[in-house]
């Protein structure tokens, strides 16, 4: 896959070296020579000096045969000119990152496909890690209509040795709720459980719930035997 990204700052840096890392082709666009010198050099991608939102840089990159377009740029005007173009020429997968809640709808309607408010995911992350020390991690999906949760299982917890049919047999197990992964050990691969997959102490799942159902979720899965 080839993708273009608008802007190397830290996040259109750290985005390129991710997916550099997962084998795609990736070509960066900024008006910092040392930003495109580091792009090349450190993180080995193709770098383009200029700007983002110039047609013809943006042609020299090659966004006629970019399967992806990531909008970076450090204003959320830059990003939404950016985005304006990259539909323009064709692009039909188009991310942009946003500052201001503002910009979310004229963002999606000049063709962003994704787009992604780091304040919003950060305040969020913050939160989750206030409210919900326990749980390792917290996936967003579908405006927030539902959560998956990665929850360690202490030794002394009720679902320890249980299997994952108990469980969801189990009636203080919150409705809509499903055990969707397992991790027996942190250097074990995660696993898609079946219903006679038995929890074991010190190990990892996943589960799938409705926000309304966090406290439940943890509150079960904690509960001493």
């Amino acid at each position: 896959m080839y993708v273009l990204i608008g802007g190397a700052g830290l996040v259109g840096l750290s985005l390129a070296q991710s997916l550099v890392e997962l084998g795609h082709a990736v070509a960066i666009i900024d008006l910092d020579p040392i930003a495109c010198r580091y792009a090349r050099e450190q993180v080995g991608v193709m770098a383009f000096e200029g700007s983002a939102v110039n047609t013809e840089v943006l042609l020299e990159a090659g966004i006629r045969k970019a399967d992806s377009v990531a909008a970076v740029l450090r204003h959320d005007a830059l990003n939404l000119a950016m985005v304006t173009l990259a539909k323009h020429y064709g692009a039909s997968h188009i991310l942009a990152r946003m500052r201001h809640r503002d910009f979310a709808e004229p963002l999606r309607l000049a063709g962003a496909n994704h787009i992604v408010s780091t304040v919003d995911l950060a305040v969020a992350t913050m939160v989750n890690a206030i409210e919900y020390p326990q749980v390792e991690s917290m996936m967003h999906f579908e405006q927030g209509q539902i959560e998956v949760l990665k929850l360690s299982i202490p030794e002394s917890c009720y679902v320890a040795n249980r299997s994952v049919a108990e469980i969801a047999r189990d009636p203080r197990f919150p409705a809509g709720s499903l055990i969707i992964g397992y991790q027996p050990h942190p250097h074990e691969n995660l696993m898609i459980p079946n219903g006679s997959t038995v929890l074991e102490p010190d190990s990892t799942m996943l589960i799938v719930t409705k926000p309304g159902s966090l406290h439940q979720v943890i509150d079960f899965v904690e509960g001493c035997k």
